[in-house]
């Protein structure tokens, strides 16, 4: 198993490199692409949440063989690197592989990612998805305001924090949201829904969106499908 991996195709908006720690993912958000990628059942991918049999160990002699240093490795993309209700310690683990071998983590999370910020300094990436609803969308997600505090508490910590809009699905909620994390978050990107319906005018809200994002003096980055949206109808 070679688990470190370079993103690639829209994925490669995120980072250098990318592992998928768990076998799958109890939030159920209805967008989810991963089941598909995987060739998995929705139901079994959403049940069966797990470490990838011998991960730790493979991380670890991946690092060394490949000398892999001064890189930014994201956690996760097909999985959530602290699954509800389940154990994470192999997260901590690896986080712990990456800092010792001179690299630097990227983490993405619907869940409480604050039990490692121990492990995280000023080089790490802590960031929190909103798709842009006001509340917790089943049991499995961590609500937006506890995310809210925990992407606060990393700031603090002097941690670098982020915010993924994506997928929009509320442009309302969307900006509203954008000026709630202003205080406290370093980078937020933003993007559209893909491959399921939607009434939001892209172009339209990508412009309002980096108009506040101007406004608030964030560091933002617009996904390149929105921008191709915000491009076509300018």
């Amino acid at each position: 198993m070679t688990p470190i991996y370079e993103p690639s195709g829209k994925a490669k908006e995120y980072g250098d490199y990318a592992i998928n720690i768990y076998t799958g993912c109890p939030h159920r958000c209805y967008y989810c692409f991963a089941p598909s990628v995987l060739r998995k059942d929705k139901e079994t991918f959403h049940s069966n949440i797990a470490p990838r049999d011998g991960i730790v160990e493979a991380v670890k002699k991946q690092l060394k063989s490949r000398h892999i240093t001064d890189k930014l490795i994201h956690l996760c993309f097909t999985c959530d690197p602290y699954p509800t209700g389940y154990d994470s310690s192999a997260t901590r683990e690896i986080i712990k592989l990456i800092k010792d071998s001179g690299n630097h983590v990227q983490i993405l999370t619907k869940g409480d990612g604050s039990r490692d910020f121990d492990l995280l300094d000023e080089n790490d990436w802590y960031g929190i998805t909103l798709d842009a609803t006001m509340h917790r969308e089943h049991d499995y997600d961590v609500a937006p305001l506890f995310r809210y505090i925990f992407l606060e508490n990393a700031h603090k910590k002097g941690i670098k924090t982020w915010v993924s809009f994506e997928p929009v699905l509320d442009a309302e909620n969307a900006f509203q949201q954008i000026r709630d994390v202003s205080r406290f978050v370093d980078k937020i990107k933003i993007g559209k829904l893909n491959y399921h319906p939607s009434d939001i005018n892209w172009a339209e809200f990508g412009r309002k969106a980096e108009a506040i994002c101007k406004e608030r003096g964030l560091d933002y980055y617009i996904k390149e499908g929105l921008r191709k949206e915000m491009e076509v109808h300018e």
